[in-house]
C-alpha cells in the first residue's frame, strides 16, 4: 500500500459531501430550515477557502501543481487508452473536474452571501449592495446550484466508472489515505502537515466569520 490522500484532504472531502447533502435537503424543505442552509453555506465557504490554500501548501496529491494540467495534457490523456489508467492522485481530466467543482462551490457560497428570497432568507452581505446586485447574485446562486449538482453527479459517475470498468475502488483510499501499490514507479507521496492543516482551516473559518459579521 502507498499513501495518496493526506488526512486534511480526506476530512475536507467527507465534510463537504455531508454538507452538500444538508444543503440540498434544507433548500428543498425551505422555511425555517433555510437558517441551517445559511450556516451550511458558511461552512462550505470555509472548506473551499481551506482547500484553495491547501492546494499550495498541502501534501503531494493535494497540490494543484500535481494535477492541474493544460488542455494539451488533457487531450493526450483522453486519446491514450485505456481511459482512466492513471493510478495515482487525480488524472488530468479529473484534475479539471476538481477545479471546476471548487470554482462552482466558491461561486455558490459567495453569491449566497448576497442572495435573498424576499421572504425567509437574506444573505448577510445583501444589505451592503444595491437591490439589483442582490437580484443578480440570487439568479447566479439559483443557476449555479444546477451546475454544481451536475458536477457532483459527474463525480459520482466517474467513481462508478472506475469501480465497474477499471475495477478500482476510489472510495477506500479516500477513507484510509492509502491505495494498493500500482507499480508505476511514481514518486512517493508526501503527506501534508496535520498541524498546518488545522491552522489553515482555522484561518479560513476566521475569514468567513469576519465576512458574515461585517
Amino acid at each position: 500500500m502507498v499513501p495518496v490522500w493526506d488526512l486534511p484532504v480526506r476530512i475536507f472531502h467527507w465534510a463537504l459531501a455531508l454538507l452538500l447533502v444538508g444543503q440540498v435537503a434544507t433548500a428543498w424543505i425551505g422555511g425555517n430550515a433555510l437558517e441551517y442552509h445559511a450556516l451550511g453555506g458558511y461552512a462550505i465557504l470555509t472548506l473551499v477557502l481551506f482547500r484553495l490554500a491547501w492546494g499550495f501548501v498541502g501534501g503531494t496529491h493535494a497540490r494543484f501543481s500535481n494535477f492541474a494540467r493544460g488542455p494539451g495534457a488533457v487531450l493526450r490523456y483522453v486519446r491514450s487508452p485505456p481511459l482512466g489508467a492513471n493510478p495515482r492522485g487525480h488524472n488530468p481530466l479529473g484534475g479539471w473536474s476538481v477545479m471546476a467543482m471548487l470554482l462552482s462551490l466558491l461561486v455558490q457560497a459567495s453569491t449566497g452571501l448576497f442572495a435573498s428570497d424576499d421572504v425567509m432568507m437574506e444573505g448577510p452581505l445583501a444589505k451592503h449592495v444595491s437591490g439589483r446586485a442582490v437580484e443578480i447574485a440570487t439568479a447566479i446562486h439559483d443557476v449555479n446550484a444546477v451546475v454544481l449538482l451536475a458536477l457532483v453527479a459527474l463525480h459520482i459517475l466517474a467513481v462508478l466508472f472506475y469501480l465497474l470498468a477499471r475495477k478500482r475502488n476510489l472510495v477506500a483510499p479516500m477513507i484510509s489515505g492509502r491505495m494498493p501499490d500500482p507499480g508505476d514507479d511514481g514518486a512517493p507521496a508526501r503527506g501534508g502537515s496535520e498541524t498546518l492543516g488545522a491552522a489553515v482551516l482555522a484561518a479560513a473559518a476566521a475569514i468567513v466569520y469576519l465576512v458574515v459579521t461585517s
